[in-house]
């Protein structure tokens, strides 16, 4: 075959520090690297020396010249790819949701919202399980929200996962805590996986109910008016959230942030709260307002959705009981 045959396309392949390229072997310490897969070769030559800092997840683009037809090695399904590559080309990626495993406020049948309450011996169970369903997805990003229950599940679930990847938190609240918080080695940073909080995945906040306890608040403001404020799209509850609000603000973060990197291919579990996640959900499956109402989502199960195509397909909770609560579900 000739020469000029072997060498016939040319690449533009954008890698970035973050992504999971764990089954790829790397050297970024020579001028040059090859990936190999099942017959397929690429010489990758590199065309910056810039600074690959895991906390700001930096794109580093290389030339690569392949001896096939454009192919994307599967090592590399999380990478971006540069325009040039076949536009018709699938991306499938995959987006687990999990609410918090059972909080301390939970269990005494408090109104939490916002306060910041960690979980319980059965909350921390219920992580570590959720772990153990999604322990054969990759995960490539993990995203939750400002609080440290939603944050907790996050972590204790990674304990389990296979990839034994460590999850670490990214810190970009001032330009000191991004310095302080870098990683200076490559190989650390091909075993991590970034960590996002935000708090627009927040609880919505349940204002003057918080910390009340919600038998004796139906006392106090009587049956319909709580379940209004609860289960309503629209009624906020005094100085607080309506479901409404609160999904304004996380499907805007969800669609801005979360949705790009899954039309780039990554892998993301996002671990948050009742409402933040029906209001996502209910983004996803295109609810109205009174089917979202009517929507529950258990403890710690983590909710599975495919990424392909611009279109989120369902596919219920992974390696988990049969029973109707361990997906969402409506009620009658």
């Amino acid at each position: 075959m000739a020469a000029g045959t072997l060498h016939r396309s040319i690449r533009t392949i954008q890698l970035h520090g973050c992504s999971n390229d764990s089954a790829s072997t790397m050297d970024y310490g020579s001028s040059s690297l090859k990936l190999i897969s099942k017959g397929f070769t690429v010489d990758v030559k590199f065309l910056s020396n810039s600074s690959r800092s895991f906390s700001h997840c930096k794109t580093h683009v290389f030339h690569a010249i392949s001896s096939h037809a454009p192919v994307i090695d599967p090592t590399l399904s999380t990478s971006h790819v540069n325009a040039n590559i076949n536009q018709n080309t699938s991306i499938e990626s995959s987006l687990i949701l999990i609410r918090h495993g059972e909080s301390m406020w939970n269990e005494r049948n408090l109104f939490t919202g916002s306060v910041d309450v960690p979980l319980t011996k059965r909350g921390i169970e219920e992580a570590i399980e959720a772990g153990k369903r999604i322990s054969s997805i990759p995960v490539n990003m993990i995203y939750t929200s400002a609080l440290i229950r939603a944050q907790m599940t996050a972590m204790l679930a990674m304990t389990q996962h296979r990839q034994k990847k460590i999850p670490i938190i990214m810190h970009d609240e001032s330009i000191q805590a991004k310095e302080w918080t870098q990683i200076f080695s490559e190989e650390t940073i091909q075993q991590s996986i970034p960590v996002i909080t935000a708090w627009q995945l927040n609880e919505r906040m349940y204002g003057k109910l918080q910390g009340l306890n919600k038998e004796e608040t139906v006392v106090r403001y009587g049956k319909e008016k709580v379940h209004e404020w609860r289960r309503s799209f629209d009624s906020p509850p005094p100085h607080g959230e309506s479901l409404e609000m609160c999904s304004q603000r996380a499907v805007a973060f969800f669609k801005e942030n979360i949705e790009l990197q899954l039309q780039n291919g990554r892998n993301i579990v996002v671990a948050a709260h009742g409402n933040s996640l029906r209001s996502i959900i209910m983004y996803l499956e295109k609810l109205t307002s009174q089917e979202v109402t009517n929507l529950e989502l258990s403890t710690g199960v983590p909710l599975l959705y495919i990424y392909k195509h611009g279109v989120f397909l369902k596919r219920g909770s992974p390696v988990g009981p049969t029973e109707y609560g361990v997906y969402a579900y409506t009620r009658v």
